[in-house]
């Protein structure tokens, strides 16, 4: 007999990396990420720079990326992190997976991130880094306490970008910050009903300061408000 059922439908994963004046860093970044993931018969990169002044955008294609999405003027971190999803998604991405330029995270990690949105067991995963590795550790566990509780999730590291999502959750969440997406996102999903899941990754030696806020008491005062109006129109 004749097997007449259909063919598996073909998976695309798109790694999206936003960047800005990442010229140093974002080769390392690439070269770690990897060209075969299971449960994708095609991998891709993009790499999203932000009004860079210096050669991020001629490493990048250096590097192989598959495509380079220039905004022309710097936006900051959320709204190059929304440009990149839509982007993504017009390229045809089934899942999609974001890493930060500077290294942060070991890309050889990526197929935990995507193994449970590929299996349909959640439509986005964030890579939990290990608490005892990162600085301003109590300050962190208030924060990570006050979002699961506005998320209605169990994820322990809510500021990792360490993240993938599946097409149908990009295309559900909006982004409004202007700061940064990470707890935007997470709110978004846990309260729209999306299944969240945390996974542990490692991370790599820091190979520059966090450039995105001076002190944890800043990125306090930039997400606190948020956080509120989020939990306010819920």
């Amino acid at each position: 007999m004749n097997d007449t059922s259909d063919p598996p439908l073909a998976m695309k994963l798109i790694v999206q990396i936003p960047a800005w004046n990442e010229e140093t860093t974002l080769p390392r970044t690439l070269a770690d990420l990897p060209r075969r993931v299971p449960g994708f018969d095609c991998v891709e990169w993009l790499v999203i720079d932000d009004g860079s002044r210096d050669g991020t955008v001629r490493a990048a294609r250096a590097a192989g990326a598959d495509h380079v999405l220039e905004l022309g003027r710097h936006q900051g971190l959320a709204a190059a992190f929304r440009a990149g999803l839509e982007a993504s998604l017009a390229l045809g991405a089934d899942v999609i997976v974001n890493t930060d330029a500077d290294h942060q995270y070991r890309g050889g990690e990526v197929a935990l991130l995507t193994g449970p949105v590929v299996a349909r067991a959640a439509g986005m995963v964030v890579g939990e880094r290990d608490p005892s590795a990162l600085r301003h550790r109590a300050l962190r566990r208030l924060g990570g306490e006050v979002v699961r509780r506005v998320s209605r999730t169990a994820v322990r590291d809510a500021t990792s970008g360490f993240r993938a999502l599946h097409a149908d959750a990009a295309r559900a969440l909006e982004v409004t910050s202007t700061f940064t997406y990470t707890v935007e996102t997470l709110i978004r999903a846990g309260r729209a009903g999306i299944p969240v899941l945390g996974v542990p990754v490692g991370v790599n030696p820091p190979l520059r300061p966090s450039r995105l806020f001076a002190s944890p008491w800043a990125y306090v005062g930039r997400t606190g408000p948020s956080i509120v109006r989020l939990w306010l129109r819920a």
